[in-house]
Parts: C-alpha cells; sequence; structure tokens
C-alpha cells in the first residue's frame, strides 16, 4: 500500500469516497473530518463486493453471530471480559449510540459531566435534550493533558446522573492510564452515576494501552455501555456499524427503547466489512498506523521547530492534532484566518468547548506530503501576522 502517493487531484476525484475534499474550493486543502485518505483493506473491499453476491434482504436483527463473537474476542483481548452476545446491541454508528446513551441514561434536566475539549456530538447530544452539560475542562501539564479530579467532584450535585467519557481521546489524543480510569471509576461508584464510554479510537493507540473502563470491576461494568465501531480503525465511515456494549442487559434495552423505530436496523454490508477487517485486515492496519505514528511524530518535529508559540502536545492514540492559537492576534478568527489566508481547513475549537475558541483540530490521516505542506502553509501565515 502505498500512503505517500495521495494527492489532492487523486482525492478530489467526482468519484471520490470523501466528501471533505469536496466541501471547501479546490485551492484549500481539507484536513478536518474525522476519516483517512487512505484506500482501505481489500480484505475489506473484496467482503463487500462477495456479500452483493448473496441477496440483500433484511438482515438478522441481532446481528451475524460470527461477527458478534469476533467483536466479543477483539474485546476480551482490551481485557473486557464476561461477554455473550446478548451483551451487545449493535447501532447504526457511534453517534446514535451517543444520543441513545444520553435519553436512556437521564432526563431533561438532569446534569452530565463530561470532560472538555471533547468530541462534540457529545456536546450536542446534551444540549439538544435539554441535559445540563457539567465541564470538567482536562489540565494541560508538561507531561500531557490529566484529569481534574478537584474540579470534577466540585461538579456534582443531586440532579447528576451519568458520566460520559471520551477514551481514547477526541480531540486531545489522551489514553487515559488504568489508574485515572480507577479513580474515575472509583468516582462513579460513589456517586451512584450511569457511565457512557465512547472507546472508538482505541485500536489506534501509540503510546501506552486501552483500558476500557468496564473491565476494572463487576461493579462498574454494572453502571456503564461501552461504544465502539470499526469506522476509525479501518476507515469504513461511509458504511456506518457500531456496537453498545455492556455487562448489565437493563441498560441495553433502555437503549433499544429509545432507538425503536429512528435507529433502523443492522446494515449488512456493514456488517461484512466489518468481520472481514477483524479477521483479515490486521496487517492493513499495522501498517496504518505505522504510518500515523510517523505523521504525528513528524508535527511533532515541525511544531517544535517551526511553530513554538503555538500550543501542541502529542497525541497518544487517534489521527488527531490539537493546536492552540489562543495566544496568537488572530485567536478570535482562527479557523477563518486558516481557511482563508493558509487555504487549510480545520475543525474550529470551539465546538469541542465554548471555551477552546483560538484553538484547532488538524486529521493527519493522509499522506505525509500533504501533512507537511499544511503545515508549512499555516507556520507561514502564523510568521507572516508575528
Amino acid at each position: 500500500m502505498q500512503l505517500d502517493d495521495l494527492s489532492p487531484q487523486t482525492l478530489r476525484d467526482p468519484h471520490g469516497y470523501s466528501g471533505k475534499w469536496h466541501f471547501y474550493p479546490e485551492d484549500v486543502l481539507p484536513m478536518w473530518v474525522a476519516d483517512m485518505d487512505f484506500p482501505i483493506s481489500p480484505a475489506i473491499a473484496q467482503a463487500i463486493v462477495e456479500r452483493l453476491q448473496e441477496r440483500v434482504g433484511y438482515p438478522q436483527m441481532k446481528g451475524d453471530k460470527q461477527l458478534l463473537d469476533l467483536i466479543i474476542q477483539q474485546q476480551n483481548r482490551h481485557g473486557l471480559t464476561g461477554l455473550t452476545p446478548e451483551n451487545l446491541l449493535l447501532t447504526t454508528s457511534v453517534v446514535p449510540g451517543i444520543y441513545a446513551s444520553v435519553l436512556a441514561l437521564s432526563s431533561p434536566g438532569d446534569e452530565v459531566i463530561t470532560q472538555v475539549p471533547v468530541y462534540h456530538p457529545f456536546l450536542f447530544a446534551l444540549s439538544e435534550h435539554h441535559r445540563i452539560a457539567r465541564h470538567n475542562p482536562l489540565l494541560r501539564t508538561k507531561s500531557g493533558w490529566e484529569i481534574d479530579f478537584e474540579h470534577l467532584e466540585s461538579l456534582v450535585t443531586p440532579r447528576t446522573r451519568l458520566l460520559m467519557l471520551c477514551n481514547p481521546q477526541n480531540p486531545t489524543g489522551r489514553v487515559f492510564r488504568r489508574d485515572e480510569l480507577e479513580q474515575l471509576a472509583e468516582f462513579a461508584l460513589r456517586h451512584r452515576l450511569w457511565v457512557m464510554s465512547d472507546e472508538l479510537w482505541a485500536e489506534l493507540i501509540y503510546e501506552g494501552a486501552h483500558v476500557p473502563i468496564a473491565s476494572l470491576s463487576p461493579e462498574i461494568a454494572q453502571r456503564t455501555v461501552t461504544l465502539t465501531g470499526p469506522c476509525k480503525t479501518y476507515n469504513t465511515a461511509g458504511l456506518g456499524g457500531g456496537v453498545a456494549i455492556s455487562h448489565n442487559k437493563q441498560i441495553l434495552a433502555a437503549l433499544a427503547q429509545v432507538s425503536k423505530g429512528i435507529g433502523g436496523h443492522p446494515n449488512v454490508l456493514s456488517m461484512a466489512a466489518w468481520r472481514a477487517a477483524l479477521e483479515h485486515a490486521q496487517d492493513w492496519l499495522q501498517e496504518v498506523r505505522a504510518y500515523l505514528k510517523g505523521n504525528r511524530d513528524f508535527i511533532t518535529r515541525f511544531m517544535a521547530q517551526h511553530l513554538p508559540q503555538v500550543g501542541y502536545l502529542p497525541p497518544e492514540g487517534t489521527y488527531l492534532a490539537w493546536f492552540d492559537f489562543s495566544g496568537a492576534p488572530f485567536a478570535q478568527e482562527v479557523h477563518k484566518v486558516m481557511l482563508e489566508r493558509a487555504k487549510v481547513g480545520l475543525n474550529d475549537g470551539k465546538i469541542f468547548g465554548p471555551q477552546y475558541q483560538g484553538w484547532l483540530r488538524l486529521n493527519f490521516a493522509t499522506s505525509r506530503n500533504l501533512v507537511q505542506e499544511a503545515l508549512e502553509r499555516m507556520a507561514r501565515v502564523v510568521q507572516t501576522v508575528d
């Protein structure tokens, strides 16, 4: 797989697979939507073609049994054990699982705690369904992003019902350590909170190891729903597919109830692709992960050499870089400045929490030369203004 052989011309092909390359004018490098520019594994493509040779009727509504077994095996490798197919509820993707968790595990007017900055559907699900978001900002330290446990305790009230966790964390790329998760689990149990843990990026880790919070004890497992899916790891976002996992079947029943009639049924092509990914795409994943780590390390060197005034901590996981331009003279318009002057399309930080105006998220799941081009364009703008 020639991951360096990507160009704007090929990625903007009228029949191209990624909508992000058709959103902005052609002179803009789109580095925002979190999918990869890389082609999918040939094993996945073959599985989709082969599945189309069969009948494409309604699927088994609980999901393909072999796929469910493979998901359980994957979770076992992370330490989440004791699962059966009855502990899995397939969803159309992770975002519907986030919304269903909010609806099932809290009520209008309830308070919900989440670390920020955080993947924006967390915040949207709360505001759109009249929950009160309680933000616990991550602390930026010399060693990395850390949970502020002292502030976390101050957020709890009699109306607090749910703790929402993103691990590995989007957009910071933090991979939370076991001791941090143990402290979070103790906090949730002591305050009798439900826990929703989005673990979509668990296979894209460069440092540390993924620890599902539900794996820490039988007690926290009974209060947790874990969300994951194949799209970030195997670049299949356009096919959808996700799963809610819980040792507490009542949680899954509640998610199924609030999704009834609107959640849709499992997609036969998505299931075929996911199964092929878990069975046959591990070499592809190993190559992609190594390339992404190389991109991450390149960004780290570039920022230290050319943009040391911009806040940046290397992500431990994901393919996302999180930049702090809040000290720049154009901080209030940084997204617009980078779009119009640098011709680089990024995610505006304020969608990850209102206090992150002046921050930007960059997706580096593309060829290294495009990453370099985007960073050089950004650096020229910063140096011109300075």
